[in-house]
């Protein structure tokens, strides 16, 4: 979706029939698509091909030898079963990025299950880190694995194009759901790996910075992140707690407090009750200008009322339906790229995709 946002032309093939399984993943829905599926599938032109037929195969190798992209997420060795592994593309193909996305990578124990982000969340520790500090481990939001694994399959596969670009050869990505959430734990990761420290739950706290967490307001909550000590002063000073009942030493020897969260935790418990005696706004009129970083923590509403997510004009992207969505501008570029395009619906560009890149006719596509 992301390689389609700078220009590139992005041909889905689903399945016949039914599609994506997303397609179906609501409430809620548009007419007969999810909106879970119209969030990630932007910029996308939709065949269907059923390539447990050899005629789809031959389909998708006609596609891939026009195409500079190849990308798949099924269980090591289920495509080249069929005829269409790398090693099969790479003879007809062998300009072609390949990048497969998989649970848990080509080889190993859990190679052949199935990857679902939740799982994956799991496997890796990302759901042990994450919840309540004294409560169960919760999953995040969003897919968080599933956009992390997407993030590095672009960077790999922008890479990729670039060593094409200098060898003129083609090469294979291995892009997994466990891999790249275990990358992204970075330090609770070394903490374990360098000084054996078992990582734990911190709520919205953090296990190293303090205060770095949200607080409760008396309409909501504001997060403060003190990154420093004199970060850590401005905020006793904003809470008219300057010297709170530790006197001037508390603050100048926080660096030393931040590696024991039982102490520290005693001197929020005098922070905490100043928070909630005022108003979120009140506490971001104080805040404004002080140099340290603070937010409330919006609802969705609230989110999308944001004066700065409107003026960053990411916001939303009406394609001219009822369909609104996040139109993401990777970074700030000194010309055009090809505008956002709508959401795709199940075999909606067969004819356009058989005229422009294979100049077949879409009767021989037919299934």
């Amino acid at each position: 979706m992301n390689l389609g946002d700078l220009g590139a032309e992005v041909i889905k093939v689903e399945r016949p029939g039914a599609g994506d399984d997303t397609r179906t993943w609501g409430p809620p829905f548009v007419g007969t698509e999810s909106t879970y599926f119209l969030s990630v599938n932007r910029n996308k032109k939709s065949i269907a091909v059923n390539i447990k037929d050899p005629k789809g195969v031959r389909i998708i190798k006609e596609l891939a030898a026009v195409c500079d992209v190849f990308v798949e997420n099924y269980v090591p060795g289920k495509l080249s079963a069929m005829g269409l592994g790398y090693e099969d593309i790479d003879k007809i193909a062998p300009h072609i990025v390949y990048c497969s996305i998989t649970g848990y990578g080509q080889t190993g124990p859990l190679s052949q299950r199935a990857g679902y982000d939740a799982v994956a969340s799991a496997v890796s520790g990302l759901m042990h880190i994450t919840g309540p500090e004294d409560g169960d481990p919760v999953r995040p939001g969003v897919a968080m694995t599933d956009l992390a694994t997407g993030l590095y399959a672009y960077g790999a596969i922008m890479a990729g194009l670039i060593q094409r670009y200098k060898t003129g050869k083609g090469l294979f990505i291995d892009c997994n759901l466990l891999s790249s959430q275990v990358a992204c734990l970075t330090q609770v990761a070394a903490n374990y790996l360098i000084v054996q420290k078992e990582a734990k739950r911190w709520g919205t706290a953090h296990g190293s910075i303090v205060p770095y967490q949200a607080f409760k307001t008396k309409d909501g909550y504001l997060v403060v992140g003190a990154g420093n000590n004199q970060q850590f002063a401005t905020v006793c000073k904003i809470l008219e707690k300057i010297r709170l009942e530790y006197g001037h030493q508390y603050y100048e020897t926080l660096r030393d407090h931040r590696f024991d969260q039982w102490s520290v935790g005693k001197k929020l418990g005098i922070l905490e009750p100043r928070f909630e005696k005022e108003m979120t706004s009140k506490w971001l009129y104080l805040f404004e200008g002080s140099g340290v970083a603070y937010g409330p923590i919006n609802d969705m509403k609230n989110v999308f009322a944001e004066p700065q997510v409107w003026f960053l004009k990411f916001l939303v992207h009406d394609c001219g339906s009822e369909v609104k969505r996040i139109n993401l501008e990777l970074a700030v570029y000194n010309h055009t790229f090809t505008p956002i395009r709508s959401n795709i619906f199940l075999q909606q560009s067969l004819h356009k995709v058989c005229k422009v890149r294979t100049f077949v006719s879409p009767e021989k596509w037919e299934m």
